[in-house]
């Protein structure tokens, strides 16, 4: 796939972005049908990846409202891998 949408004229970053962006909406797909829960480290870790993915790319085609939205949604991926972490270390 990555060597496909390089062949079709995309840069790296933007592919980057793509996956970026597939990460997030699947996750959140997948919560919608019940099968991820958002307490999960799995569900923040993929938006704290994807949020990441997506910023490497808006370093290269600049747009501040996504680079606003992009850092809030990263924070809030952190909070939810920290709160999880905290909860793993508070269980007997």
């Amino acid at each position: 796939m990555l060597t496909s949408l390089l062949e079709l004229g995309q840069s790296v970053p933007d592919v980057l972005g793509l996956v970026g962006v597939v990460v997030i909406l699947w996750y959140y797909l997948l919560l919608q049908l019940g099968k991820c829960v958002s307490d999960s480290l799995c569900f923040s870790l993929a938006n704290f990846i994807g949020s990441v993915l997506l910023l490497i790319s808006l370093w290269f085609n600049w747009n501040l409202a996504s680079v606003i939205i992009e850092i809030a949604w990263l924070g809030i991926s952190l909070y939810g891998i920290l709160k999880y972490v905290r909860r793993l270390k508070l269980q007997p």
